[in-house]
């Protein structure tokens, strides 16, 4: 049996002030599957995209760290 090698990407927002910053799980595109997060992670997300260019560089797509 073949494992999967299909890597597995996050959407990170970085901050634009003290280095913290925000990560979700998403594909190559960094398209986020809402249905399948929490619904804190979900919160997160969307003031997550409505805090960028405020408090959030743009998101970047990025290899997760195996």
């Amino acid at each position: 049996m073949r494992e999967s090698a299909t890597p597995v990407f996050r959407l990170c927002f970085r901050s634009l002030f003290d280095g913290r910053g925000f990560a979700f799980p998403c594909d190559e595109k960094g398209k986020v599957d809402l249905d399948r997060l929490s619904e804190q992670a979900r919160n997160n997300y969307l003031y997550a995209r409505a805090m960028v260019g405020r408090e959030l560089a743009l998101p970047a797509v990025e290899a997760s760290p195996a």
